[in-house]
């Protein structure tokens, strides 16, 4: 492993990706890291849909108006989803998931980008989750929180300059520093 300051500053979100399909290992990886990712009182309410089908993620980079449209360049989307009866902090939850599948990725040299599903809209008169529902034959019990795109990095990013870290949105003790 790299160190992970590094990473973290490396790891930026990447809308355009390469044809290079990922190896079967680099799958497994990202899942791992998926499944190993904490969650409240180890419910484990998150579930994952690995998508490689390029058919499929046409469709899905059809889930919303804008910030969508690169998923069908992407080799694998991952669905990240969560079961709301089984913890209350579910989107917490899926929401760390997700963050654990962009640091595996960057760990492994591949781009990534998260697309929020939950509460975005395809149209006005349709929830991007309802679509993305349809399409992968999703039970209701489940809430979709995001699509996470994953594939060789089609650009070059710099990675997180720190001269722009805002320091003073860190507070000590108190908001107001009493």
């Amino acid at each position: 492993m790299r160190d992970f300051s590094e990473l973290i500053k490396q790891r930026r979100s990447m809308r355009k990706f390469t044809e290079e399909k990922l190896t079967q290992d680099q799958v497994v990886k990202l899942l791992r890291a998926a499944l190993i990712s904490p969650s409240s009182k180890r419910s484990n309410c998150w579930q994952f849909i690995a998508i490689d089908n390029k058919e499929i993620l046409e469709k899905l980079s059809q889930c919303k108006e804008l910030g969508a449209a690169f998923l069908k360049d992407a080799p694998l989307g991952i669905v990240v989803l969560a079961d709301p009866s089984l913890s209350d902090v579910w989107i917490e939850d899926a929401s760390v998931a997700s963050l654990m599948i962009h640091l595996q990725a960057e760990d492994l040299g591949l781009g990534s980008c998260w697309i929020q599903i939950r509460n975005r809209y395809k149209s006005d008169s349709m929830l991007s989750e309802e679509y993305v529902r349809e399409i992968l034959d999703i039970p209701l019990q489940f809430q979709v929180l995001s699509i996470i795109a994953v594939g060789h990095k089609g650009m070059d990013r710099k990675p997180f300059d720190e001269a722009n870290l805002q320091w003073e949105k860190v507070h000590i003790n108190t908001f107001g520093g009493r």
